[in-house]
């Protein structure tokens, strides 16, 4: 779903099309960034002994912030462009989903880096940057 409104609000900004259609606004969720990730991963290998850990921001965020946040890179207003379709609400899956994150904090010092902002930042000009580079 991230990437789907990133990409919406980098082509509406672009002419592309015209709208962006998703389910349920409220639903929230632990988003981070890849390379924070990434790192986690690599700590686990260089970590002595295997174990299961939960790799999260433990902040949550609603779809309706990733979507200001996106247009927001893009200067333009969400509430134009973003319609809602009840088919693509998910009625069984939970409305919440964070994470937390504080064995592998705490066992390996592992910390996310960035801010949501940036994550959506960072997504939606990737989304602008492979646009222009077609056209």
């Amino acid at each position: 779903m991230t990437r789907k409104i990133a990409c919406a609000a980098a082509r509406i900004a672009r002419g592309l099309v015209t709208q962006l259609v998703l389910g349920d606004l409220e639903s929230e969720r632990d988003w981070g960034r890849a390379q924070d990730y990434v790192h986690a991963m690599w700590l686990m290998l260089q970590h002595d002994t295997a174990d299961d850990y939960v790799v999260a921001t433990g902040e949550a965020h609603s779809v309706r912030e990733f979507v200001e946040a996106a247009f927001a890179v893009v200067d333009l207003p969400w509430q134009k462009y973003v319609k809602h379709d009840s088919s693509f609400d998910r009625p069984t899956e939970p409305a919440r989903l964070v994470g937390c994150a504080n064995k592998i904090q705490q066992r390996l010092g592992w910390k996310p880096t960035g801010i949501f902002r940036e994550l959506v930042q960072e997504m939606v000009e990737a989304e602008l940057a492979t646009i222009d580079s077609r056209y």
